[in-house]
C-alpha cells in the first residue's frame, strides 16, 4: 500500500459513540459493571456507588481514574474486572455506509480511546475494523510520569503525539464528547464533533453553548461519510 503524501491528515478518532452505537450496546452494561464494582471493593450501597461512578466520570472523564486516585483502586484490576461484557460481539453494529467511509478515508488513522486495549480490540475485530488503524492508543497507554491521564488531559495528549511523531496541525480529532475536542484544539489539532450517537447517551447530553458554533470546534457531523467533502480549516 502506498505511504499517504506528507500533507495528508492524520485522523484520531474516539470508539465508543464514534464508530458505533455504545449508548446502545455497551454503556448501560458498563455502568452497571462499574458500579457493582464499586459495591464490592468500596463496600457503598448500590445508590451511592452509582453517584460516585458518574462524579468521576464527568469530574476526570474516566471512573476509572478518580477509583484510582481518591480509593487506591489498581487500574488492571478494575479494567479486567467491569469489560468483561459477555456476549458483547453480538451487540455490536455499525452501519454499512460508515465502515465504507472510514475505509476509504486518505490519512493516516489512529484509534484514541480511554477504554482498555482488550475491549477495543474486541470491537474493532467484530465491526471488521481490525486493520483500518494503524496503532490503537487504549487507556493503559495513558500514562504520563506514572500517572494515568486519560482524555481529556492535554498532558496526555502531547505525550502520545511526541511519542508517534505525529505533527498537531496535520492532526484531527473525531469524537463525541466535547471537552475532548475542546482540550485538542488547545494543542492545535482540528476538531470533528461526531453527534449521531447521542441521543441515547446515559452519561447526559452533549450540547455546544452559545450561537453557532464554538470556535474550537471545527465540525459537526452525523455519518463518518461526512468527514470526505470538506477540508481541514481550522478555528482561530
Amino acid at each position: 500500500m502506498p505511504r499517504p503524501p506528507s500533507s495528508a491528515p492524520i485522523w484520531l478518532f474516539d470508539l465508543d459513540n464514534t464508530l458505533h452505537d455504545a449508548s446502545r450496546a455497551v454503556f448501560g452494561r458498563l455502568n452497571q459493571s462499574m458500579t457493582e464494582y464499586i459495591v464490592t471493593h468500596l463496600g457503598l450501597p448500590p445508590p451511592e456507588a452509582d453517584a460516585l461512578r458518574l462524579h468521576y466520570w464527568r469530574r476526570y472523564g474516566a471512573t476509572l481514574l478518580g477509583l484510582e486516585r481518591h480509593h487506591g483502586i489498581r487500574a488492571a484490576h478494575f479494567l479486567a474486572q467491569t469489560h468483561t461484557l459477555p456476549g458483547l460481539e453480538g451487540a455490536l453494529s455499525m452501519p454499512h455506509v460508515d465502515r465504507l467511509a472510514l475505509l476509504r478515508l486518505p490519512g493516516r488513522k489512529i484509534l484514541l480511546t480511554n477504554a482498555p486495549a482488550e475491549y477495543a480490540q474486541r470491537v474493532l475485530t467484530t465491526l471488521d475494523l481490525a486493520g483500518v488503524f494503524e496503532t490503537v492508543v487504549s487507556i493503559e497507554a495513558m500514562r504520563v510520569f506514572g500517572d494515568l491521564r486519560p482524555k481529556p488531559d492535554t498532558r496526555m495528549l502531547r505525550v502520545v503525539l511526541a511519542r508517534l511523531k505525529l505533527p498537531a496541525h496535520r492532526c484531527i480529532l473525531v469524537e463525541d464528547t466535547l471537552a475532548n475536542l475542546r482540550s485538542a484544539q488547545k494543542l492545535g489539532l482540528g476538531t470533528v464533533w461526531m453527534r449521531h450517537y447521542l441521543k441515547d447517551n446515559p452519561h447526559g447530553p452533549e450540547t455546544a453553548t452559545g450561537r453557532g458554533r464554538p470556535r474550537w470546534l471545527h465540525a459537526r457531523i452525523r455519518r463518518l461519510r461526512a468527514l470526505h467533502h470538506w477540508r481541514p480549516h481550522r478555528p482561530r
